[in-house]
């Protein structure tokens, strides 16, 4: 029994042993994931790389395996990378796969990909659009972030979430559509979109959520809009219950809001220095308008509160002048 044991201890070992060998072709670093089926995933790159045409299949010890997966870090900090081809083999793109790529204009992501990870694209400040396909069913937090000459963004409605600050400082973006299909979006994922002008939410997103950010003892929010300095309207379907914290914060283009009775909460400083808002209409499913919802809003001259509101927090309206 010990000897069988010994055994299937060796071969488990030496599997995994192999599973992490790595491997150069040009400028590309590759590691072996599976042997049965054969299976590989882009692990490192030369930080001079300039153009990145990944293979399918990559052949090694007389094995061919199929390129599946682009790994965590795998182009981080290229900063000279200017393209990328990705082929229909691979699934997923790991966690800040090309964060920092300073110079990469543009990707193709083929319809293979399921996944996209958190960072992937973050600081890719030169990239001008990206088609995410029909494929993906997740954007990781701050994907995008960073990328402040992206212009434009397509979200199929095979997404059903999207992480925190996934757009955050895209400060070029002019305009994007949620899809119905996005059941779950995380916080600030458009704080500091500062050219953005349209925005399409469907019915399913409950909330527009704030980031909070904690350092030690200190919790800084950033709201879901916040600083969106371009953004003249906006609608919030009715499937929304909750308006965050400092959503529409800076938003000072801002100069209507419909919100819906579906809303039942809005959160510090919602609206705060939206100072282009003129008119606002509470619905009767709030019960309370909290510290600095409307303050700075100068240019509100009129407001309806319902009569459900039974408080109304410190500077609520201040410098509503």
């Amino acid at each position: 029994m010990k000897k069988i044991l010994t055994l299937i201890c060796t071969l488990l070992c030496a599997n995994v042993l192999f599973a992490q060998t790595t491997f150069w072709i040009g400028d590309i670093q590759y590691q072996i994931t599976s042997t049965n089926p054969a299976k590989v995933e882009v692990y490192d790159a030369n930080f001079s790389i300039t153009t990145a045409n990944i293979p399918s299949t990559v052949s090694y010890g007389g094995t061919t395996y199929d390129v599946t997966h682009i790994g965590i870090y795998a182009f981080y900090n290229c900063s000279s990378l200017t393209s990328i081809t990705i082929p229909n083999s691979v699934t997923s793109i790991g966690s800040s796969a090309f964060e920092d790529c300073s110079s990469l204009t543009s990707v193709t992501i083929p319809n293979s990909v399921t996944s996209i990870g958190g960072y992937a694209f973050a600081g890719c400040s030169s990239l001008t659009s990206i088609t995410i396909p029909n494929s993906v069913t997740s954007i990781g937090s701050s994907a995008f972030e960073d990328c402040s000459s992206l212009t434009s963004v397509t979200i199929p409605n095979s997404v059903t979430s999207i992480g925190e600050r996934a757009f955050w400082n895209c400060s070029s973006l002019t305009s994007i559509t949620i899809p119905n299909s996005v059941t779950s979006i995380g916080g600030g994922v458009f704080y500091n979109c500062s050219s953005l002008t349209s925005v399409t939410l469907f019915n399913n997103i409950t909330e527009l959520p704030s980031y909070n950010y904690s350092n030690y003892s200190t919790i800084t929010c950033y709201g879901f809009f916040e600083n969106c300095s371009s953004l003249t309207s906006i609608t919030i379907p009715n499937s929304v219950t909750s308006i965050g914290t400092e959503a529409f914060q800076g938003c000072n283009s801002l100069t209507s809001v419909t919100i819906p009775n579906s809303v039942t909460s809005i959160r510090n400083g919602a609206f705060e220095d939206c100072s282009s808002l003129t008119s606002v209409t509470i619905p009767n499913s709030i019960t309370s308008i909290e510290v600095s919802t409307f303050e700075n809003c100068s240019s509100l001259t009129s407001i309806t509160i319902p009569n459900s509101v039974t408080s109304i927090g410190t500077e609520a309206f201040s410098y509503c002048i």
